[in-house]
């Protein structure tokens, strides 16, 4: 929960957000979760296997207690499992754009992951139509824009996130704007980018966007091997970016966008806290880059709780947040003419708050 002081919290409360780097299973709160798991009758492991399944209660404090990426996976897949109908892909999507519009989020473009549905047998159609409804119910209801980026599990075999790619393409989701691009995500180390590079090389020829996880547990090379290799417009965490003063020099110039992701970093043992996150030195360097939850329900932070745990570590100045906010406008995926809008929005912010400079 955030703990900044009244003011300095109205002060992010308000200022127009854009959010890169969302999982939307990892959106799934307990209290939703258990409801799903009634409604489509999905047993969930017993608590004499484990505890935390006694209530919401209890799963939500087990997830304080992740040890490592691999741990919090585990938790990820077991709740994905009462997601059944298009109707809880939807339920799932409108309750994250809910609480994304209360922390001041206007655009937002979320992960899903395909192959973690379709393997269990809900298909690729089913959780596309849900998540989109979702979307258009926030659009009406929020004016919150969104996209959607269709990440592959890089832990399963490559044949697999290829034919989800081929699925996407043939129901139209690149061309028409369902799906505004592809990401790589799950444990990093061990799976490295470029055992993706067909996937990425037959998306960049086709027009489609391109992100991937790197160098959140995996050293800086992983970046330069997404970039590289798989020529990704984004970064999703780069984290190890500073330990190669020539890497972090060529993303700040070409103005790739790195979506931090603070709570999940200290969750996930990445970091011990906040203040040990590269944010200064993007800032120093004029390293574009975004805030973001990653995987909310889990992380013990929704958008808000991430600025707000920023502002507590770094004490960033208007400026600051002014630059992070328009870099993350610019390096967003929308269209120009959301962009314009957006960036009005943050200059009104910034005149309405100018005392805080």
């Amino acid at each position: 929960m955030c703990k900044c002081e009244a003011r300095t919290h109205q002060f992010l409360l308000e200022l127009p957000k854009c959010e890169h780097h969302l999982h939307i299973e990892g959106s799934l709160s307990p209290s939703l979760l258990f409801r799903l798991a009634k409604t489509n009758n999905i047993a969930l492991p017993s608590t004499e296997k484990d505890e935390s399944f006694a209530s919401p209660e209890a799963l939500e404090a087990r997830y304080e207690r992740f040890v490592s990426l691999n741990d919090f996976l585990d938790y990820y897949f077991i709740a994905m499992s009462v997601l059944i109908t298009s109707s809880d892909f939807e339920s799932l999507a409108y309750e994250y754009f809910t609480r994304a519009h209360k922390d001041g989020v206007h655009h937002a473009e979320i992960f899903f992951d395909p192959q973690a549905h379709t393997s269990r047998g809900v298909a690729y159609s089913t959780v596309v139509g849900g998540l989109v409804a979702g979307q258009e119910r926030a659009e009406r209801d929020y004016g919150l824009t969104s996209k959607l980026i269709l990440c592959f599990l890089r832990n399963l075999p490559v044949e697999s996130a290829d034919s989800t790619y081929k699925e996407a393409h043939a129901l139209g989701h690149f061309s028409n704007g369902t799906v505004a691009g592809i990401g790589l995500d799950s444990s990093e180390v061990g799976f490295p980018p470029e055992l993706f590079r067909e996937v990425y090389e037959s998306a960049a020829a086709a027009g489609i966007r391109r992100t991937a996880h790197a160098g959140e547990e995996g050293d800086h090379t992983y970046v330069s091997r997404a970039l590289d290799i798989c020529k990704t417009e984004r970064i999703d965490h780069g984290i190890r970016l500073v330990d190669d003063e020539a890497l972090l020099k060529r993303v700040a110039n070409d103005k790739t966008l790195v979506t931090l992701c603070p709570l999940s970093n200290v969750r996930l043992r990445c970091v011990t806290k906040v203040a040990e996150l590269p944010v200064r030195k993007f800032l120093d360097e004029g390293v574009r880059f975004s805030i973001n939850s990653d995987d909310p329900a889990y992380f013990g932070g929704y958008i808000l709780d991430n600025y707000c745990a920023v502002q507590e570590s770094f004490n960033l100045s208007l400026k600051d947040w002014k630059f992070i906010a328009e870099g993350s406008i610019e390096g967003s995926w929308c269209n120009e003419g959301r962009k314009k809008v957006l960036l009005e929005k943050v200059e009104a912010w910034a005149l309405a708050w100018k005392e805080m400079s």
